[in-house]
């Protein structure tokens, strides 16, 4: 049959990305409008007869102006959203390789868990005898941290990492304030740290001193011990770090800090990749925040929920936050708050007396304790170490995979941990890491973290966690590679990608700028 009779147009070839279509739909990728323009705000999606009523019990509140929402039926609502769920990319779908900082593999049975009555069903304020099993929960969930970590306590009502940051600096400032020396001022933060970490110290009334890293990536000994002195609080620290590297020096820092009289803070977003092989007391850490999204693999994508308990140093345990859980020898949990701490601290343990008082108005995150146990118990001790084993061994295939075609600065200060970072050197000129990642959004992946740390001019930062098999970490480097050829071969489509999105590359510093965050009729003011 020819072209002609068959209604055949070259412009329909197969696979040609920009084929129009009468629908402006192409297969299964569907193309979705605003919900204000599938219907009309000045129609329902139901018939009503006008009524008369000349009473009503609104007492004054009777609206005077139209509602402004669009007048759809149910399926047209349900299929808006469905149509709209379509266009996200998930952790169900592909691997993300910004990792556990967000999108990490959050097992069935943690969400079964999460969900029995008995634990969704509950509230903070029911008497503590008919909440016995969340409470044991909680208190379990701590005992594992505490052991994990060789700590002496832990806070777990901080609900998220940053809280659990402000937590501990907090913690250190009380410690420093009953002992006298409320005047020390400075945190020193290192180049390799958190971005949140100078932000909360700040927070917590303190002032930022930077301390700079050495060629391989890691906390300058030297420089440190050079500036520490009376008027130091004491250090933040990332370990691992944002470059992906371990702190080998992180003990020797530990006592240096502790020598001149300060406390030892650690990021413990990271922890991940040192579960079950590296314990933080053993390093000489009075604080450190555990984000059990990223380690114990509780969800935390789109901005939350999150939690982050901190474990606390034998200096700094008795300086922790209201509430906490504590199981007496007939296997009791009491809920310790403000009006018993002190008598129950005493009689219980050895005297020890809360200072700091409440981060949060109750418990915690109980879904995400409830989650972070049950992932505990599935793997085991053993099991855990071998996530963070799985988490580094998947982060060196990436590093290795990927070597030969873009350039990670660190590679020669040893293998990486749970993450591998590349910069943009060797991309042909006028091609960004941008460019790269929006490459990625064509091959059917997320992006990894860009731009970050500073450290690194066009930094990539990825992190393909624990539960990526081979198959999946081999076809995710192919993609990656062959986006990177491009940048490094001066591809020019590589500057308008992605061509396979549901919209195509936007004007960032515009839309951050001039966002539009509010539908205007056509034609309204």
């Amino acid at each position: 049959m020819s072209a002609n009779t068959s209604g055949w147009r070259p412009e329909m070839t197969p696979g040609k990305a920009d084929a129009p279509t009468t629908t402006g739909n192409k297969a299964l990728m569907l193309e979705e409008p605003l919900i204000f323009e599938i219907g009309s705000t000045r129609t329902t999606g139901v018939d009503f007869a006008d009524g008369d009523v000349h009473h009503d019990r609104l007492g004054g509140l009777t609206r005077k102006a139209p509602i402004g929402l669009p007048g759809l039926s149910e399926p047209e609502t349900v299929r808006h959203y469905t149509r709209l769920s379509r266009q996200n990319y998930a952790i169900d779908l592909g691997l993300f390789p910004l990792g556990s900082c967000t999108m990490k593999h959050n097992p069935r049975l943690n969400e079964k868990m999460a969900r029995l009555p008995g634990f969704a069903d509950i509230h903070p304020l029911q008497p503590v005898d008919t909440v016995q099993g969340a409470l044991g929960v909680i208190n379990e969930l701590a005992m594992w941290l505490i052991k994990l970590t060789g700590m002496a306590g832990v806070a777990m009502t901080p609900k998220a990492g940053a809280h659990g940051e402000l937590c501990g600096m907090l913690c250190i400032k009380a410690a420093l304030a009953a002992r006298g020396e409320g005047g020390r001022k400075v945190v020193l933060v290192p180049e390799s740290a958190h971005g949140t970490n100078p932000a909360t110290a700040a927070v917590a009334g303190f002032t930022v001193e930077d301390i700079p890293a050495t060629a391989d990536g890691r906390v300058d000994l030297a420089a440190l011990e050079a500036r520490l002195g009376p008027d130091v609080a004491g250090i933040m620290i990332t370990n691992p770090n944002t470059c992906g590297l371990f702190e080998r020096d992180l003990k020797k820092i530990s006592d240096a800090v502790h020598a001149a009289g300060g406390y030892v803070y650690c990021d413990g977003a990271n922890f991940n990749a040192i579960v079950g092989k590296v314990r933080a007391g053993d390093l000489g850490i009075d604080a450190m925040h555990i984000n059990l999204h990223k380690t114990f693999s509780t969800p935390h994508g789109g901005g939350g929920p999150g939690s982050g308990p901190v474990v606390l140093s034998a200096a700094l345990s008795a300086f922790g936050p209201l509430p906490y859980t504590a199981r007496t020898a007939d296997g009791y949990v009491h809920l310790v708050e403000e009006g018993d701490a002190d008598a129950f601290s005493a009689e219980h343990y050895d005297g020890a007396v809360t200072c700091l008082g409440r981060m949060t108005a109750f418990h915690g995150q109980m879904g995400m304790f409830t989650r972070a146990l049950t992932y505990i118990l599935s793997h085991g001790a053993d099991g855990l170490r071998q996530v963070a084993e799985d988490a580094v061994l998947n982060a060196n295939y990436v590093l290795r995979g990927l070597a030969d075609v873009l350039d990670a600065p660190f590679a020669g200060s040893g293998p990486c941990m749970h993450e591998a970072l590349f910069s943009d050197e060797g991309f042909a000129d006028g091609f960004s890491t941008l460019d790269v990642a929006k490459g990625l959004i064509d091959e059917g992946f997320h992006p990894m973290t860009v731009y970050f740390p500073l450290v690194v001019h066009g930094a990539m930062l990825v992190e393909p966690t624990e539960t990526e098999s081979k198959a999946a970490l081999d076809q995710f480097i192919a993609a990656l590679r062959s986006v990177a050829q491009r940048a490094r071969a001066g591809d020019a489509s590589l500057k308008t990608a992605p061509h396979f999105a549901p919209r195509a590359r936007l004007d960032e510093t515009l839309a951050a700028r001039r966002p539009m965050l509010v539908w205007k009729e056509p034609g309204a003011d």
